[in-house]
């Protein structure tokens, strides 16, 4: 005989568990921003130039040095290793960065959607009130159509004065 247990109830809490190490709690946010900022400094030409100066002492140091100052003999594999380590915290850091980037494009993107849409609906709502106009305008008597108008009763009236 199989027993069922009953799916957590959404309106209970929870029952705390007990675990021997703590979690360790951070905030998104503020590791979101110091990512960006690592990101934003990994692609410029001072952070080239910095590598390149590091790079280019430590092949340097370790060749030119006395032997009992090398560290890292010609290989260099702790170069390599560093490296590595580098890179593998560059790129993780990097993708985090274009994340961010990619959902504040797409809330940009939705904002100016829904500002291009009620763009089109004044543009609309304008349109039929210039064409509500227009129609009322082509009904309201001109000058030279009150006057012809005006005219014409006082030949009528001219014309039922005089007797014939």
């Amino acid at each position: 005989m199989t027993t069922r247990q009953m799916p957590a109830r959404l309106d209970q809490p929870r029952e705390i568990r007990r675990t021997f190490v703590p979690r360790v709690h951070y905030d998104p946010e503020s590791f979101g921003r110091l990512s960006e900022r690592i990101a934003r400094f990994l692609g410029t030409a001072r952070f080239l130039v910095y590598m390149t100066g590091f790079v280019t002492v430590w092949i340097v140091w370790n060749l030119a040095a006395p032997s009992f100052l090398k560290f890292d003999p010609y290989p260099f594999i702790f170069l390599t290793l560093m490296l590595s380590l580098q890179a593998s915290y560059a790129a993780p850091l990097i993708l985090l960065a274009q994340n961010r980037q990619d959902d504040r494009d797409r809330v940009q993107y939705e904002q100016d959607r829904s500002r291009n849409e009620r763009s089109m609906a004044d543009t609309e709502y304008l349109t039929r009130e210039i064409a509500g106009l227009r129609v009322a305008v082509s009904e309201v008597v001109t000058r030279d159509f009150l006057r012809s108008e005006l005219q014409q009763i006082m030949k009528e009236l001219d014309a039922k004065e005089t007797p014939r």
